[in-house]
């Protein structure tokens, strides 16, 4: 048998226990899989098992993290991403992740294979066909570059005169327009800038920042053995550093001071301007409004698109709860009012003024009965 017969049968057996499993879950969650969510979990799974084939891995192997790839293959069927889409809507890496575990009342750090998904530019183009609210068609997206002629929409109350653009072909881009039809045969244009891309290389530099100590502390030492007051040194050299990507703007991509926490992706020539493309494409696409019917497609749709998101996410998840927080007690104070009379314990509640607050003896049998704001 053939390596290409070996590889389609393994293929076929993958799809036949995946694709049942991911069917079920998204109907426990009240979403219909329809025919289209199911080629485009096969694609995903013979994209998969292509990255997995380049690192001599299988989707059998146990080193790789099973849970993972399950997620993620509900990611690709919810948002109905095609990997075998031209251009691309979505990809699929390998990464090695350290998973925590006890053995014996010990702490046992292991290594497991993860599938890390991606979703391209045209994967977002995709997402607002299939869950724009009211959108009608995706026109294509206009690149205007600086020696370009370009005027943008007026607006004359309900009327808009729409932006005129006039190609010329060379200069950096410097805005993405999408115009888009709506299903009352509306058009609107979302409009991107290129000066807003900071904004991401900011939230960009601010995730890769996460796990930095900036020397406070000893080298083997994490920030999660910092005390208090190294914590605020460096609370206070992140504020210093991201302040200066925030007054650099897309000049912070050549700052040697911030090189270390931006990744080649937006720092190397080849790459830069596809990168802040692609974040205005992003940043166009967040604008629109979206309806996925449901909140777990929506849910699934914010941790997949905003990596920034799925970060912070991880991190409440995995520190949540796990530091003591010291309050002094404070020295009991005074009462803020004086009784005129103290009753006596057998004088009957009715007699009391309503405007004179209860006795001491009486609010001592008070606290033992809920308040009404507890109910």
């Amino acid at each position: 048998m053939s390596n290409q017969t070996k590889y389609s049968t393994g293929l076929t057996k993958v799809n036949d226990t995946f694709l049942p499993m991911i069917e079920n879950q998204l109907i426990n969650n009240g979403i219909n899989m329809d025919q289209y969510s199911k080629q485009c979990v096969m694609n995903a799974l013979s994209s998969i098992n292509a990255a997995l084939d380049a690192k001599g891995l299988t989707i059998s192997d146990p080193s790789l993290d099973k849970n993972n790839l399950t997620t993620t293959l509900l990611n690709v069927a919810a948002l109905k991403l095609n990997a075998a889409a031209s251009p691309r809507e979505v990809y699929f890496q390998i990464r090695n992740v350290s998973v925590k575990k006890k053995e014996n009342g010990k702490d046992i750090t292991t290594w497991k294979k993860q599938i890390e998904m991606g979703i391209e530019g045209d994967g977002n183009d995709a997402i607002l066909s299939n869950f724009g609210r009211n959108v009608d068609q995706v026109r294509p997206f206009w690149l205007v570059r600086e020696d370009d002629d370009f005027e943008y929409p007026s607006y004359n109350g309900l009327e808009m005169t729409p932006p005129k653009w006039t190609p010329k072909g060379s200069g950096d881009v410097v805005r993405v327009v999408y115009p888009i039809i709506f299903k009352d045969k509306s058009i609107q244009y979302f409009i991107s800038e290129r000066a807003d891309v900071a904004k991401n290389l900011v939230a960009h530099i601010q995730n890769n920042m996460m796990n930095e100590t900036f020397g406070v502390l000893p080298a083997g030492k994490t920030r999660y053995d910092a005390n208090p007051e190294q914590q605020k040194k460096i609370a206070e050299k992140k504020t210093e550093l991201l302040k200066k990507a925030a007054e650099l703007g897309l000049g912070a991509l050549d700052a040697a001071e911030l090189q270390k926490w931006i990744s080649p992706a937006w720092t190397e020539y080849h790459s830069r301007e596809a990168m802040i493309i692609r974040k205005m494409r992003n940043n166009v696409v967040k604008k629109i409004p979206k309806d996925f019917g449901s909140a777990f497609v929506e849910l699934i749709h914010d941790q997949a698109s905003d990596g920034d998101y799925a970060a912070v996410r991880e991190e409440i998840s995995t520190r949540a709860n796990s530091e003591p927080i010291d309050i002094k007690p404070e020295p009991p104070t005074e009462p803020q009012w004086q009784p005129q009379d103290e009753s006596g314990p057998d004088q009957p509640r009715q007699e009391q003024k309503t405007e004179t607050p209860p006795p001491a003896s009486a609010k001592t049998e008070k606290n033992n009965v809920p308040d009404d704001d507890n109910f």
